[in-house]
């Protein structure tokens, strides 16, 4: 338990930051399993649309440093290689 003033308020905005994040990783995760859930429908056009939500959702929550870029990057790429694996057109 914090102590002095100053470890008081670094207590308050860990908190607080902390729950913001878990707020957008919470979101992020949703949209996942929303994703996913739609691709193992094969609904082609809901799955598109929820595509591109999850990737605009990872981008923001990066650009805001709650998650690093490449960790990012790399759950974009999955999204991707998941919808054109389910949707190849052979």
């Amino acid at each position: 338990m914090a102590t002095h003033k100053d470890a008081e308020k670094r207590q308050r905005q860990n908190e607080k930051r902390n729950a913001r994040n878990r707020y957008y990783i919470k979101g992020m995760r949703f949209l996942n399993k929303e994703f996913h859930a739609s691709l193992a429908e094969g609904d082609e056009k809901a799955s598109a649309k929820l595509l591109s939500r999850n990737i605009r959702h990872i981008q923001k929550i990066a650009g805001k440093g709650i998650i690093h870029k490449n960790q990012a990057n790399r759950r974009c790429s999955r999204l991707h290689s998941a919808f054109n694996k389910a949707f190849a057109k052979a």
